[in-house]
């Protein structure tokens, strides 16, 4: 299709520390007819995510790096508009994973077919997506809370940490959050319904813990690892559970930072346990029934925190590791026609 112009994001350069805009660039290409077995979409949406810090670095973990001068990598809710496949037809609305960029030619694999009468389109990448998916089974399957048990989440106001608490809150648990602003913290306990959140760049951790967990902690789901671990791994209680679910406050350390005590994990018999979302697509299914239903008859609230413009990606990326974000960080590629028609 030699009239569309395909505009995309791709890795400049690996970041040393914090990454900055230079170590992206945005390029235009050509966008190439689909051949027979594929289709051309439109992105529609992307998402970004603090995992993809990992990747940037170069290094192997549990997922391949991100090759540098490619298009950035990450999930995206396209549409169709050209199809030389038999499954795929213009006009219907995907999941996907083609990243940082307004078109991609696809083969289909791992394609997903989205339904747009079933919710907004973008919540496929936020709250009934992989960062809901992450709360649900990094809680309720790692986590094992038990009605009457105190749930700590940091990254509280976060895609993650917001529906953990909540659904702490719906298996009958006391919900405590950790945010990083006053007005945070507000949202945290007014709109996603937890029983206290601490302000970890103002309160001493260790009084606000116990002030906020009299009988202690039960479950600790970690969505960033340092102080804050330190902190809560003091007050936990005997057969205490933690999901490890991220390190965002060592994504961008240069030398490994010291590591906290983990004493109290063997004299209170805790259980320690990493947590990669893809282990648990399985569980989708159970994922999308519950946590629809919680939405629709109310104890479950989200946010989405919606950036406009292909170019605006890195920005919005980096906003993550500054706490410039209350819910899912989503960036609005082009336009939503179902979005628009409602």
């Amino acid at each position: 299709m030699t009239d569309l112009i395909n505009r995309q994001i791709v890795l400049k350069s690996r970041p040393v520390g914090a990454p900055t805009e230079s170590n992206f660039e945005l390029i235009d290409s050509s966008v190439p007819e689909p051949s027979e077995g594929q289709f051309l979409a439109r992105t529609i949406y992307l998402t970004v995510d603090p995992y993809m810090r990992g990747r940037m670095s170069g290094l192997k973990t549990y997922i391949d790096p991100q090759p540098v001068n490619a298009v950035m990598q990450g999930g995206t809710v396209s549409q169709v508009i050209k199809s030389r496949h038999g499954k795929f037809s213009e006009g219907d609305f995907l999941l996907g994973f083609d990243g940082w960029q307004e078109y991609a030619v696809s083969d289909g694999k791992g394609a997903q077919k989205l339904d747009p009468l079933k919710g907004s389109l973008s919540l496929a990448l936020g709250v009934l997506g992989m960062p809901g998916l992450t709360a649900y089974s990094g809680l309720l399957d790692m986590g094992k809370p038990k009605a009457g048990e105190t749930v700590v989440v940091s990254a509280a106001a976060g895609a993650v940490g917001s529906v953990v608490g909540q659904i702490a809150k719906i298996k009958g648990c006391r919900a405590v959050g950790f945010a990083g602003s006053a007005e945070k913290c507000q949202i945290v306990k007014k709109e996603f319904g937890f029983d206290a959140c601490i302000n970890y760049k103002t309160e001493n951790l260790h009084d606000a813990l116990r002030i906020a967990c009299p009988q202690g902690i039960d479950v600790y789901f970690d969505n960033v690892a340092g102080d804050i671990l330190d902190a809560v791994l003091q007050q936990i209680n005997v057969g205490a559970r933690i999901p490890l679910v991220g390190m965002i406050s060592q994504y961008n350390a240069v030398e490994p930072p010291p590591g906290p005590n983990l004493l109290p994990v063997l004299i209170k018999r805790a259980t320690i346990q990493g947590f990669i979302v893809s282990d648990h697509f399985n569980r989708m299914p159970e994922f999308l029934r519950d946590v629809s239903q919680w939405i629709k008859e109310g104890p479950l609230k989200y946010r989405e925190h919606l950036v406009h413009g292909i170019d605006e990606a890195p920005r919005a990326f980096l906003g993550l590791f500054r706490g410039e974000n209350v819910g899912k960080v989503i960036v609005q590629v082009s336009d939503d026609p179902h979005r628009l028609a409602s």
